[in-house]
């Protein structure tokens, strides 16, 4: 199981973190810095809430005056070598977030979260200040997409998601996303993988809420640059999963009644927790076709209802008369993101948005 990311704030990276702060600030006290952050409330708090603590008790060590302590800060992001990106340095947008709202801060403050970014990223601490002061911060988003670093761009899309994980939700721009358009809209073919990921991870969002908004998109963006067809599609994500026609049809998926499904069987050997489940199927194209297969998994949960989880298995063009035979095996092995239980559970078979078919099997505990 993979390490949580809470874990990345521990006694290392603080003392470290603290040691470089008293480098450049010579009284900054290390142990005192790092016994009031790992107090006994440490070990229980979850990722957001450690690096709040360690935002809070950088305002308690370093100089009461705020353009002080952003310089103190300033220096220490500068020992750091150059093009370092380090998730842990993200304490220092927070500290921005924590002690930079008053309005005589702010100036500063977007400037520092300008900077920080780059190191780290202010996608969470920037939201109060859109929260608070939305026409303005958003002016300043725009200008940040036309930055000439790709962490500046992605922190002005990243930021406005209207449903950021881990960040505060942007209730007025889930009621109303027309805001964050114009920064899409800049953004929409922009030369950096790592801002387009966070286009349409905006646009995905979106969908939850206007899913007929991010079809218009779609339709007015696709087509006319590889990397907008790329944002496009994966911001579509949800909507596609969802079977959505009009999103299937721009990407060029055709209609589900083309394709055959044959011999959709399941192994006949028994599921256990923390072993796997395997089935097989084959697929014929009546016409040339281009073919996107998913499966979803209706899994048991703790109260004994089930849940639906969907996954890609993948996207072909088969010719007329073509056929294409799958094995897939899908793994029962409890995970960080999902724990298993035994019962019934089913698979369904899903073409081009469409359900074709659905087999029950049964999972035990060993």
């Amino acid at each position: 199981m993979p390490e949580l990311l809470k874990n990345k704030y521990n006694y290392e990276s603080l003392h470290e973190l603290a040691l470089r702060i008293q480098t450049v600030y010579h009284s900054f006290q290390v142990n005192d810095f790092i016994d009031a952050t790992m107090d006994k409330t440490w070990d229980a708090l979850e990722l957001k809430a450690r690096m709040r603590q360690i935002a809070i008790n950088l305002g308690k060590y370093l100089p009461t005056d705020y353009e002080q302590a952003l310089g103190i800060i300033d220096k220490v992001v500068e020992s750091y070598p150059a093009g370092c990106n380090d998730f842990t340095l993200i304490c220092f947008p927070d500290f921005v977030e924590v002690y930079g709202q008053d309005e005589s801060h702010w100036d500063l403050s977007i400037a520092a979260l300008e900077r920080y970014t780059s190191s780290s990223s202010s996608e969470f601490a920037v939201r109060p200040f859109i929260i608070n002061h939305e026409k303005r911060m958003m002016q300043q988003m725009a200008v940040w997409a036309r930055h000439g670093n790709e962490h500046v761009r992605r922190l002005a899309s990243e930021g406005c998601r209207p449903q950021l994980p881990w960040g505060q939700a942007l209730a007025s721009f889930k009621k109303d996303p027309s805001p964050i358009l114009g920064i899409l809209e800049k953004l929409k073919a922009d030369p950096s993988l790592y801002v387009r990921k966070s286009v349409a991870n905006n646009l995905n969002d979106i969908s939850k809420t206007h899913p007929d908004l991010v079809v218009k998109i779609a339709k007015d963006w696709y087509g006319q640059n590889k990397h907008t067809d790329w944002i496009v599609k994966h911001g579509c994500r949800t909507l596609l999963k969802k079977g959505n026609r009009d999103v299937l049809d721009i990407l060029g998926f055709a209609d589900a009644a083309c394709v055959n499904v044959d011999d959709f069987v399941l192994d006949v050997a028994p599921v256990f927790i923390g072993g796997h489940m395997t089935f097989s199927f084959t697929i014929g194209a009546k016409k040339a076709a281009r073919i996107r297969l998913e499966y979803g998994i209706d899994y048991v949960k703790a109260n004994a209802r089930r849940n639906r989880k969907i996954f890609q298995i993948s996207e072909i063009s088969l010719n007329e008369n073509g056929k294409k035979f799958y094995t897939k095996n899908h793994s029962f092995a409890d995970a960080s993101t999902r724990k298993h239980y035994p019962g019934t559970h089913s698979v369904t078979l899903i073409v081009n948005g469409t359900e074709r078919g659905t087999l029950d099997f049964e999972v035990f505990t060993k």
